[in-house]
């Protein structure tokens, strides 16, 4: 099984996702960035240095949120997401085509990554139940 960190940066009522490039596992879908897990890396650290290869920016990881297990045809993996926050840097495209900062709501129109939906579902759920939307 390949583990996998992903990042949930929120900045206001705004969720990051990046759309997966042409030529890339799952292209054309949106995720919440981050990457495999190496051999003796946290998983914290893994998205700090994910976030750094594939945008050029610093973050700060603040929290576990979500941790599920989702079988693609070729793999099954175990993925870690986190709440995060944006430090520093301007975003940049390397992995991916296309970036957003979508409104939690919004998150359902995008096609977001197979083992993410997990994700967008308890996002939308805690949030529901904080009153921070609708």
């Amino acid at each position: 099984m390949l583990k996998v960190a992903a990042g949930i940066l929120i900045d206001q009522q705004n969720i990051f996702i990046a759309r997966r490039a042409p030529g890339k596992d799952l292209a054309g879908y949106w995720e919440f960035p981050g990457g495999k897990i190496e051999a003796n890396e946290t998983p914290e650290a893994a998205l700090i240095r994910e976030f750094r290869e594939e945008f050029q920016v610093e973050i700060k990881v603040l929290s576990p949120f979500r941790q599920n297990e989702h079988s693609y045809a070729s793999k099954t993996i175990l993925l870690d997401s986190y709440l995060a926050e944006h430090v520093s840097g301007k975003f940049q495209l390397r992995d991916h085509d296309q970036l957003a900062w979508v409104a939690l709501p919004e998150l359902s129109n995008y096609q977001m990554a197979p083992a993410d939906v997990p994700i967008v579902e308890k996002l939308l759920h805690t949030f529901k139940e904080k009153g921070a939307i609708k």
